[in-house]
């Protein structure tokens, strides 16, 4: 196994909506350097605060469907009629080429396609609250859900929490702290040592 193929790593972090997976990412590119951001596609607007490139690639449904006929995606989904979401190929190869890690924070079911994708070069991550309630509890307190919404929100959690298993690690985000640690703990272990930015 060369180099090349030692570089080609990847991090994958997933979790229900509230399981504070957007704040262990957070920490993660903070305290390892090696670690890129990796900016997924999609084909809705952007929200307000949202940069292109960013954030996410903003494209069009038709540019996208032309993506997926040119297989540029190392994975994609169409969440919902016309809403598509995906990780380029382009991305993850810029990030190996500018010497770094790509560090995918998408959702469950991309998650496992990506994990699918990369096999053992992925180490994939799935960040979960202690229980339903706690969820609930977070998704409640950001005051941002309507009762409909938070309805919505903690059955698709329900279902995804059934996929934990298929992931190569399970954190419990009980402690935000010790949640982070383990999860820095883990990346290190994975990548390999000696080639660090």
């Amino acid at each position: 196994m060369g180099p090349e193929s030692e570089r080609q790593r990847i991090i994958i972090i997933t979790a229900p909506s509230g399981s504070g997976k957007s704040t262990i990412v957070r920490h993660l590119l903070q305290t390892l350097p090696e670690l890129r951001f990796s900016v997924s596609a999609c084909t809705r607007s952007p929200r307000q605060g949202e940069i292109h490139g960013r954030d996410y690639f903003f494209i069009s449904v038709e540019e996208f469907q032309q993506k997926i006929s040119e297989e540029a995606f190392a994975e994609y989904e169409m969440v919902y009629a016309g809403k598509y979401y995906g990780t380029l190929k382009s991305e993850l190869q810029k990030i190996w080429r500018d010497g770094g890690y790509p560090l995918a924070d998408i959702d469950v079911q991309g998650a496992l396609r990506l994990k699918h994708y990369f096999a053992d070069k992925a180490l994939s991550i799935f960040i979960k609250a202690p229980a339903l309630e706690i969820l609930e509890q977070r998704l409640r307190n950001r005051g941002t859900e309507t009762e409909e919404s938070l309805r919505e929100r903690l059955q698709k959690a329900e279902h995804e929490l059934q996929w934990s298993n298929s992931f190569d690690a399970l954190i419990v985000n009980d402690q935000l702290d010790e949640a982070c640690q383990q999860t820095e703990q883990l990346i290190r272990n994975f990548l390999p040592k000696g080639l660090s930015v």
